[in-house]
Formats: structure tokens, C-alpha cells, sequence
């Protein structure tokens, strides 16, 4: 009888000891939180980039087909793209085009013949401090230094092979 409660109360030791570890590993506390000194923070994402070979095309997929609210098609000659925003509630996904023989979409579209996702932007409350900070972590910006984006917002984009093969577009909020 005395072994049988014993093995209870090694039992219910043990499981206590395991809850109490299990408890211990986890955390409600953001990692972001534990980043010491950190003098810029990331914040939301802004929007999901689509190169696509027919801008009229794409633009009415999203808004005949699936009802997006759809923005007017702008050139922006600095980037050398089209662009068209879909509005989806919480994000935004953004359409690209070729504008001009050196557009960066070009070369994009002529290795990806349907189009396809072409990078994410997640905004920052400080670009230059972002920039800084990316460039002392030996992380590649595609240009010295940040330019004005589709927002009228300054953006930067981060080299895709130090950001495990996405295009990453950082915009200041």
C-alpha cells in the first residue's frame, strides 16, 4: 500500500515538475521586445508586390472578378514601373508593370513569363535608422541611399539573397 502511494506521489511530482518546466519555455512576451537598444522599430505590412505581363488585365481581375477597390494606374518613370493598388481591408497588394526598356519589372517578367510575386514592403518608423541598422548587420540595400516610393514615402529596398530569397521593401510610416 505505502509503494502504491509513493508512485502517486512521485507521479504527481513529476507532472508538476514537467508542467512547471513546460510553463518556465514559454512566454507572452514578444521576441521584438528583447531586441536591447533598439533605435527603430518594424511595424505593419504595408503591401505584397505582383509583377504582371498585363496591367489592364490584372487591374480587372481584381476588380471585376474579385470587387477590389483599385487604384488608378500611375507611372512612376523614377522606378521605372506602372503601379496599381488593390485595396484588401488590412494590407494592400500592388501591381507592376514595365515602364521603360530598363524597368526592373522587365527582367523580372522575362524570367517569370506570368508574373508573380515580386517583393513585400513592411513599414518602419525611422528608414534612415532602419537603413543604418541593416547596413551595420551586413544586410544589402539595393541603393545608397532611401528613395521616395509609390506612397511619396521614403523607401529602401534590402538585397534578396541576405533576406533568404525575398525582395524586401522597408517604407517609412
Amino acid at each position: 500500500m505505502a509503494s502504491a502511494v509513493l508512485k502517486v506521489a512521485a507521479a504527481g511530482v513529476s507532472r508538476c515538475s514537467t508542467f512547471t518546466l513546460l510553463r518556465g519555455l514559454s512566454t507572452t512576451v514578444p521576441l521584438s521586445q528583447g531586441v536591447p537598444g533598439a533605435v527603430w522599430k518594424l511595424g505593419k505590412l504595408n503591401h505584397i508586390a505582383i509583377a504582371v505581363p498585363d496591367m489592364e488585365r490584372a487591374t480587372a481581375l481584381y476588380r471585376d472578378v474579385l470587387g477590389a477597390t483599385v487604384s488608378e494606374k500611375v507611372p512612376l518613370p523614377e522606378h521605372g514601373v506602372y503601379t496599381v493598388f488593390v485595396e484588401l481591408g488590412n494590407t494592400k497588394l500592388e501591381l507592376l508593370h514595365p515602364l521603360g526598356d530598363k524597368s526592373p519589372i522587365s527582367g523580372f517578367l522575362q524570367k517569370n513569363k506570368s508574373g508573380g510575386m515580386h517583393h513585400i514592403c513592411i513599414e518602419v518608423d525611422d528608414i534612415k535608422a532602419a537603413v543604418a541598422d541593416m547596413k551595420a548587420k551586413n544586410i544589402r540595400t539595393l541603393s545608397a541611399e532611401p528613395r521616395i516610393g509609390a506612397h511619396g514615402k521614403p523607401v529602401m529596398f534590402l538585397h534578396p539573397k541576405d533576406c533568404d530569397g525575398v525582395l524586401v521593401e522597408l517604407e517609412e510610416a
